[in-house]
């Protein structure tokens, strides 16, 4: 399982409010593929988000994670019962996270990973420190690694199952 923070991980972090108190966020359009990416190779995705609004909550359920937790302060419990509830262990786990909030979350799960523009103590937990700032790409980076390094694949076997619903005219089940 893949189990993602947002601001800073999706995001580059940056939130903006309206006069009204609206808040938007900026999406990388790659990672959103990278989700489904995760999909096509049968591993279950989930984002835990110490903040909740509108925009996540909907951008969230277009990629069709199959878990969302927003408006989390204690990650931790959170993940545990999810894995109870996916009879999985936490070592069965890959949680991105930027920030401090994350740290207790990469002590315990079998991969930790960080942007590179992450705090320095998440870097610390990090197994995996990706080479791009969050909201930028960078959870592409990471899942094309997972995959490749999962199943001992090429970059271009990654891709195979996304190739064949695009040659198929099925683009409906590409998200974006």
């Amino acid at each position: 399982m893949v189990v993602l923070d947002v601001d800073g991980v999706l995001t580059d972090g940056s939130i903006y409010v309206d006069g009204k108190g609206e808040i938007f966020k900026q999406f990388d359009a790659k990672d959103g593929l990278g989700i489904q990416v995760l999909k096509t190779h049968d591993i279950l995705t989930g984002i835990i988000s110490g903040k909740s609004s509108q925009a996540l909550d909907y951008r969230c359920n277009q990629l069709g994670f199959d878990e969302i937790i927003t408006g989390c302060k204690n990650k931790l419990p959170e993940l545990e019962r999810i894995c109870i509830k996916h009879q999985i262990e936490l070592s069965d786990v890959a949680y991105c996270g930027d920030d401090i909030i994350d740290v207790a979350i990469m002590k315990k799960v079998g991969l930790a990973v960080c942007p590179v523009d992450g705090h320095p103590l998440a870097q610390k937990e990090a197994d995996w420190i990706i080479d791009k700032p969050g909201g930028h790409g960078m959870v592409r980076t990471f899942i094309d690694k997972l995959i490749m390094e999962q199943k001992g694949c090429s970059l271009e076997e990654v891709y195979e199952p996304i190739f064949k619903l695009i040659e198929s005219d099925n683009l409906s089940k590409v998200k974006q």
